[in-house]
């Protein structure tokens, strides 16, 4: 029980660097010292860095499973649950207690260049998301709450790209209207997939 407690100790602060500081500025010897561990205490839960990355990455996961996805899961199967999830996705990292941005999306950039196993694990949990999003827009589109010709993977690589666009405008440029903008932007993006009903968006 101990070692799961210091276990869970270390994902905290080691998240909360990963938050603020993206993966370069998560080191093992920095973890040990927020923790008040010595670096041999760290290597009985961690044995390398490596090890370290992906085991934030699967937290930051499970947080955002806990914060965006299962909440938003308890509204209506189609359109309402797609809404519920945007709504909770853009800015979920300081709701759910990290102080700075998203840190899938910021390895996204961080690693864009980079090969090996956390840029995988990386591509992966954003594949894993983008799965999601296909089916929840898929489900729309069966009941008729977005047009039959809506093109899915399309629907998805607009909507992801505004949330990376809120994500930099929020984080890099601070930009206090980036809420809204995004907001807006799915709105749109909602409109122009609307179905139609004797020739008028409904």
């Amino acid at each position: 029980m101990k070692s799961q407690a210091t276990r869970v100790t270390l994902l905290h602060h080691g998240l909360r660097a990963l938050s603020l500081d993206g993966l370069s500025g998560v080191t093992l010897g920095r973890l040990a010292e927020a923790a008040s561990l010595s670096k041999s205490g760290l290597f009985a839960h961690f044995r390398s860095k490596e090890q370290l990355e992906l085991a934030l990455l699967d937290e930051a996961a499970r947080l955002a499973r806990a914060h965006v996805v299962e909440p938003a899961m308890q509204a209506p199967d189609g359109l309402p649950r797609l809404r519920a999830v945007v709504e909770r996705w853009l800015g979920w990292a300081p709701r759910a207690g990290l102080p700075g941005g998203c840190p899938v999306a910021a390895a996204l950039f961080e690693l864009d260049d980079s090969t090996g196993r956390v840029r995988e694990h990386v591509a992966a949990l954003e594949c894993e998301w983008r799965g999601l999003l296909r089916s929840l827009v898929a489900s729309a589109v069966a009941q008729g709450q977005l047009h039959a010709e809506t093109e899915v993977e399309q629907f998805v690589w607009e909507l992801c790209g505004i949330y990376l666009s809120h994500h930099a405008s929020a984080r890099f440029l601070r930009d206090p209207a980036a809420d809204a903008r995004a907001h807006q932007a799915f709105d749109a993006l909602l409109r122009r997939a609307a179905p139609v009903i004797r020739g008028l968006p409904q």
